[in-house]
């Protein structure tokens, strides 16, 4: 006998009788039973999900009769020899003695069944009832949404029950929990879903194994009728069926003869199709029961797409009360939905097999709420760990990993964030010293998914290791040794406050910046950017920068910006793009870090954006003019009349921020480009300081938070969502200073951590739980060759010696920057730099001129014969100034070995060490900072 069904036995004895036998036999048939003979899998066209389906039978007959066992095959097949092939259930072994009498015990009490209870599968996994002895592993239970208000008497809201765990583990105790209203009399409860009866304010009470938790409950309007909207209550029918996807009837070109937009972008354009292109056939006013939406959805006529729900569905009904209304469009203004919850935020599933059901409610422009959860449909980032059903919208734990469950109702996508961990896995959470708040965020979430970060790096590998990343120099011999001398309990700390004051940190700064913004040269007609102008525009950001100006205040200055583009050097961020679409697409993907232009043609699928958002958003752009100056290499940029068209509605389309609420009426004392200059450089805009310090982190971490960083979309979502908030809030508070994240994550022990893995976090490249090898991005390569060589480089318009970082011009380059992958400018995308080892880069520092001529040139090595130094001295100089530290004892002796194999002779002797050095650098652990 399973623990649950002696609870139920247990509470049996306590309850009404027309219960005491029900609950131990739902018990048994939702554990053993409902899995082959729901409404999702029918096995042998039986359903067991309600009274009058069980009677009805299936295949083989009724299955169910009420006070006489002996009649009942249900009784029947559970009783029969463990080999007979008719014994249910056919998996997971016969039920046991205890079971069966459950069972027995019901159906001769006339199988009672308490109104409105709808049976479904219940995991083996489940947890015990409510009445259970207190289980001290369980801190708290958590119940969803916090609050409820039933307006109308259509409405309805279902409530899930999550039990935590003291070890961060998540269970679905929804059906084991005891759920009562304080007050009965204003709405009923079927299970977990309350529907109004009348109008006041209650309590949702729920109790589950000595814990409790408390849902306020508002009913209004309980008894006025609700009617069907066609924007409101067909629609979201036809997107959760799955009728207006990419695949079916939302597709370019339709289906079967039937187009619909895709996932409803053009309402009343799907109302025309549906009511008036095939009049009388697709909708059937006269017989609305006839009408092919209903018959193709149920399956009583052939349909591609399959049966898509039945007859005694909500959804159905929805759609059959609204032909029976007569079909209409909605007339006048209706409630918006402005946006959806997904609720629990996150799961921490422990071992396979566990269910836990998702909620998802809908809120309106006319402060209204709806419980959308049958409305949504739904899809996980990785089937692998955590699958969940596209319809019913119930995660399941499979293997070890994460995922993103998403959620779509109307035009929003919102997500919840799902771990999955094995049951039985060895763990104690290691008690780690957090050095500033990054930390407790990193180990969080490291804690959910049991595993255990790498020790701190070496003082030899920070060092080094942070001059590449901070300042984009390898550490001098002299730099590094005082460091290592240094005694100081806070020397890291010291360290990173000197770097973040040199020159070097604004020049890798403006670098990474100036490739967002393509500072660049080009020369197509009227479209152009000359040399000067580059010029201008790079020590325009370089001042900025430099003078640690707000990191916001440097965007809306260059958003706003307008003048010559000598004068105001800011404005060649309008010259480089002219085509205002484009233009828009750059501020999203620069500024915000989001990709808009799937929303350009239709609403995006994967994301939040609709194709209102993105005209709208382009509409800030659409008075951007552009006129000759004297100077022929030119131009300026100033603000004067243009509209942006919406293809769907052919109207001008209102500005419109991207995912915040815009004003009626913008400043009249503003110009567009100002009114959105404003918004996007300040706090209301949640996107901004989110992106800024995702590029920050993904420099110092060698991968962002959200992956690529400027493709933030619902459904590429942060790996570790606390944490960019916390840096996204710190950098805000810091009144957007760069160098303050840049301290905060320097200073993080995330950021010190060791690249040597353990057996927990062997596999993890997106938790932080160490260190990544990152090869240096080709700018800091060559400049680190050059200054390890002495060998100074020459780039046009910049004087003998400078460093490649410092190269203003996206257009002027070298064969080797251009094989290492660095930026063209030519679009804003972060995969411009290509950070990814090639055969080609392998052969060029083999026998290029990057290193072989080099260290001919170089006089490193010769100086130091001249001035007699020993050879392993001159090798040990060599290790310091590339790798940062000595060679190993077995280095030592190999090396010892070759040059004492050259004798006496000086040639021989240079010629090794040459070797030496060429070899050094052509080796990974020069390449790669790690």
């Amino acid at each position: 006998m399973t623990f649950s069904l002696r609870i139920s036995l247990i509470l049996a004895a306590t309850l009404p009788a027309t219960a005491d036998t029900f609950l131990p036999a739902r018990v048994v048939l939702e554990t053993h039973c409902l899995s082959c003979h729901h409404p999702g899998k029918t096995k042998g066209d039986l359903l067991l999900t309600t009274k009058q389906e069980m009677i009805t039978g299936g295949d083989s007959g009724t299955s169910l009769v009420p006070g006489d066992p002996a009649k009942s095959l249900l009784i029947e097949r559970v009783c029969l020899e463990e080999d007979h092939d008719d014994l249910m259930p056919p998996k997971g072994g016969p039920l046991d003695p205890e079971q069966i009498d459950a069972l027995k015990a019901w159906v001769s009490a006339g199988a009672p069944w308490p109104e409105g209870i709808t049976m479904s599968p219940r995991p083996k996994t489940a947890l015990p009832e409510w009445n259970a002895p207190i289980d001290p592993s369980i801190d708290r239970i958590e119940a969803y949404p916090k609050q409820v208000t039933l307006e109308t008497a259509a409405d309805f809201h279902r409530v899930i029950v999550i039990a935590h765990f003291k070890d961060a583990a998540t269970h679905d105790v929804t059906r084991q929990a005891k759920v009562t209203l304080t007050d009965p009399s204003l709405a009923s409860l079927s299970d977990t879903t309350l529907r109004p009866l009348k109008d006041g304010t209650t309590t949702l009470k729920i109790e589950y194994r000595g814990l409790t938790t408390e849902i306020p409950v508002t009913v209004k309007d309980a008894t006025k009728a609700r009617p069907i909207s066609f924007q409101l209550d067909v629609m979201p029918v036809l997107t959760s069926s799955g009728c207006n996807t990419g695949s079916c009837h939302g597709s370019a070109r339709g289906q079967d003869g039937f187009h619909l937009t895709l996932y409803g972008f053009d309402p009343e354009g799907d109302h025309f199709r549906l009511t008036r292109e095939m009049a009388g056939r697709r909708i059937n006013l006269a017989l609305p029961e006839t009408s092919l939406l209903l018959t193709k959805s149920v399956g009583d006529v052939p349909h591609t797409g399959g049966k898509l729900f039945d007859k005694d569905s909500a959804n159905y009904d929805t759609l059959l009360k609204w032909i029976q209304a007569g079909a209409k469009y909605d007339e006048g203004e209706i409630p918006e939905p402005t946006g959806i919850t997904i609720e629990p935020p996150q799961l921490v599933m422990k071992g396979p097999d566990l269910e836990i059901p998702l909620t998802v409610r809908a809120t309106y422009s006319d402060g209204t709420d709806r419980d959308v959860s049958t409305l949504s449909s739904y899809s996980t980032s990785n089937d692998n760990s955590a699958p969940i059903g596209e319809l019913s919208g119930v995660a399941e734990s499979k293997h070890r990993g994460e995922a993103f469950l998403l959620a779509r109702f109307h035009t929003f996508t919102e997500g919840s964030q799902a771990i999955v961990i094995p049951e039985d896995l060895p763990y104690t959470r290691p008690q780690l010293e957090a050095f500033n708040y990054i930390d407790e965020h990193v180990h969080e979430k490291l804690h959910k998914l049991r595993i255990i970060p790498s020790d701190v790096c070496t003082d030899e590998i920070f060092v080094r290791r942070l001059f590449i990343d901070v300042i984009g120099r390898l550490p001098s011999v002299d730099e590094r040794a005082a460091f290592l001398a240094d005694t100081r309990p806070d020397k890291r700390a010291h360290l990173i406050d000197d770097l973040i004051g040199r020159k070097e940190f604004t020049e890798m700064w403006v670098m990474k910046w100036a490739e967002l913004l393509q500072i660049r040269t080009f020369n197509q007609g009227q479209n152009q950017v000359s040399y000067k102008a580059a010029l201008g525009y790079y020590g325009w950001l370089r001042d900025r920068i430099a003078s640690n100006t707000p990191f916001n205040e440097i965007a809306r200055e260059l958003l706003s910006s307008e003048g010559g583009t000598f004068d105001s050097p800011a404005t060649n961020f309008f010259q480089i793009e002219s085509d205002v679409l484009k233009l828009t697409e750059n501020v999203a993907q620069v500024f915000m870090g989001t990709r808009i232009q799937c929303a350009q043609c239709h609403n995006h699928p994967f994301d939040r954006w609709t194709m209102d958002d993105y005209y709208g958003f382009a509409s800030f752009f659409a008075q951007v003019k552009r006129k000759r100056a004297e100077d022929p290499r030119e131009r300026i940029i100033f603000d004067g009349g243009g509209e942006v068209q919406h293809p769907v509605t052919k109207q001008n389309a209102k500005p419109r921020f991207l995912g915040t609420p815009t004003p009626d009426e913008l400043p009249k004392d503003k110009s567009r480009r100002e009114a959105m200059a404003d918004w996007l450089a300040s706090p209301e805009n949640p996107w901004f300081a989110r992106n800024v310090a995702n590029i920050t982190w993904a420099h110092f971490l060698g991968v962002g938070i959200t992956n690529p960083v400027d493709d933030v979309r619902i459904s590429n979502p942060p790996s570790n969502p606390a944490l960019l908030d916390a840096l996204a809030k710190h950098f805000i508070e810091s009144n957007y200073d760069i160098r303050s994240i840049v301290r905060d994550i320097c200073n993080s022990r995330t950021y010190q951590l060791a690249t040597k893995i353990n057996e927990t976090n062997a596999t993890d490249e997106t938790n932080f739980s160490h260190a990544l090898i990152r090869r240096m991005r080709a700018e800091i390569l060559l400049d680190s060759i050059s200054q390890a060589t002495e060998t100074p480089n020459k780039f046009k318009g910049l004087p003998l010696g400078a460093s490649a970082v410092q190269i203003a011009d996206g257009n002027t380059s070298s064969y080797f920057l251009t094989t290492f992958g660095r930026a063209t400018r030519a679009t804003v995308c972060s995969c411009e730099v290509k950070m990814e080892p090639n055969l080609s880069q392998a052969l060029h520092l083999l026998n290029g001129d990057a290193t072989h001529n080099r260290i001919k040139r170089s006089t490193i090595i010769s100086s130091r014969l001249e001035k007699k130094m020993p050879p392993m001295e001159i090798v040990n100089h060599l290790y310091l100034r590339t790798l940062g530290r000595e060679p190993t004892e077995n280095e030592r002796g190999q090396l010892e070995k070759f040059i004492k194999e050259a004798g006496d002779e000086p040639k021989e002797v240079r010629a090794i060490l040459d070797d030496i050095f060429w070899a050094i650098l052509n080796s990974k652990e020069f390449i790669f900072n790690h």
